[in-house]
């Protein structure tokens, strides 16, 4: 026979599950909303763009010719020629940062993990995150009244002994305004987030692998390259699209350093060779008058936004192969 407290007891319980049951399903709506709101979002982005775009298209081509010639320094007078341009400067700086970073932060990343002591460790953690929350516009200073002027003699070395190479023929932009000295700040910008997204992953590593390696004979290094490396490589190629996409849409420290041209080069130390999409906006947004000169510039935008999407697409499919 039950007694009142049992009676009680039950139906506390019952009021606990039924309360669980609804907290459920209101974290689920909320987290359902949330993903809805990020589409709608991103909708809403394309539409405008597309929307402020529209007179590239459907408007005065004449008008628009000269108008992407004048942006172009009479280079062209197409707008994809123009944009395409863009693009191959954009892709060429990003992918030069992301070159210098990666392995460098892959090494920070692992001292701090695996080799520092816990005190250091910590203060490297702290520094790197410190790093990561710095705006661009204090790194595009520190490019342009530190490193320009500081790095001329470094390339002036590079292009006299590596000429033969094309990529680093001179003659040297002097200040060294050029797409290397870019590539190197926009390196130091998106290193700390590298670092930190590896160093996260690296230290969940289970123990046990890491035990079981070592157990084996295994050296530290032995066992960061079966266990380690390999347990965080997903997160490391999300790590390093991550600091990709922060590169391909850096704006004020491309616009404050690079001495931008509109030719289709890889020649890294000379003047007037490349542009990216987003200083290309920021230098000529405000002179942006008339309908013409906005779409231009927002057409740009589009593609630009197009291309950080195709990126992270692939950094996906990239990770689940991974992962696979």
């Amino acid at each position: 026979m039950s007694t009142p407290q049992s009676k009680a007891a039950a139906a506390a319980e019952i009021d606990h599950a039924a309360s669980g049951k609804n907290a459920d399903k209101v974290f689920k709506g909320i987290a359902y909303g949330c993903g809805i709101l990020i589409l709608f979002t991103l909708a809403a982005v394309l539409i405008f763009l597309l929307i402020e775009a529209w007179p590239l298209f459907g408007g005065d081509q004449a008008a628009v010719g000269d108008r992407v010639q004048a942006y172009s320094q009479s280079t062209t007078s197409n707008f994809w020629v123009f944009v395409g341009i863009l693009i191959f400067g954009t892709v060429l700086v990003s992918a030069l940062a992301l070159i210098i970073a990666f392995f460098i932060a892959l090494g920070i990343a692992l001292f701090i993990s695996h080799y520092a002591p816990k005190k250091l460790a910590t203060g490297l953690s702290y520094v790197v995150d410190l790093l990561a929350a710095i705006p661009s516009v204090i790194y595009g200073l520190w490019g342009f009244l530190v490193l320009v002027p500081a790095i001329q003699p470094v390339w002036d070395w590079v292009a006299k002994y590596f000429y033969w190479t094309y990529i680093f023929s001179g003659p040297v932009a002097n200040p060294a305004r050029s797409v290397a000295t870019v590539a190197i700040v926009l390196a130091v910008m998106i290193l700390p987030i590298i670092t930190s997204v590896s160093r996260d992953i690296f230290i969940q590593t289970p123990r046990l692998q890491q035990e079981a390696a070592l157990a084996l004979g295994a050296t530290k290094w032995e066992m960061i390259k079966l266990a380690v490396i390999p347990f965080g490589k997903s997160g490391v190629i999300s790590a390093a699209m991550l600091g990709l996409g922060r590169a391909l849409g850096e704006t004020m420290a491309v616009k404050m350093i690079l001495d931008g041209g509109y030719e289709i080069s890889v020649r890294l130390l000379q003047a007037h060779q490349n542009q990216t999409i987003a200083a290309q906006i920021a230098a000529n947004y405000n002179e942006a008058t008339d309908t013409t000169s906005v779409a231009i510039l927002i057409g740009a935008g589009l593609v630009l936004f197009l291309l950080t999407f195709v990126v992270n697409f692939f950094a996906r499919k990239i990770t689940e192969k991974a992962n696979a």
